[in-house]
């Protein structure tokens, strides 16, 4: 599984647990071969009700194997005003450089424990390393 398109998804959903999203859109802003692609990535309901329920449908491949340090860039933007403005990095939230998103996801799942549904369910790693794999295509 790929760290990057976890980061990217948990990403997105902060971000828009931070106000109300109406018309919900991403990119993938890389090279279509970087060694990890983001190919979909849904959120509903839309418009995101603050609070509420959020479901998050992803799919993506990586070529090679991601192993620690697993550095990673995650950027934000909120279109504020017709204008597209950077989320900044707030208490590693938004758009944050992460250094190690190995480390990150031991000390949210601590490694020996099973990894959160659904990834339990469906035998998906929540650990590095991350061996090149196509995730729901």
């Amino acid at each position: 599984m790929d760290t990057r398109f976890m980061l990217v998804t948990i990403g997105l959903i902060i971000a828009a647990a931070v106000t109300q999203v109406l018309g919900f859109d991403w990119k993938n802003c890389g090279k279509p071969d970087a060694p990890a692609v983001l190919k979909t990535l849904t959120l509903s309901p839309d418009p995101i009700a603050i609070p509420g329920d959020l479901t998050a449908s992803a799919s993506g491949s990586t070529s090679v194997e991601l192993s620690a340090p697993l550095s990673v860039n995650v950027t934000l933007e909120k279109e504020v005003a017709g204008f597209w403005v950077k989320v900044p990095c707030v208490e590693e939230l938004g758009s944050c450089h992460y250094r190690d998103a190995c480390d990150i996801l031991n000390q949210l799942i601590p490694p020996g424990q099973d990894c959160p549904e659904p990834l339990h369910t469906y035998g998906l790693p929540c650990h590095c390393p991350f061996k090149a794999v196509s995730l729901f295509p």
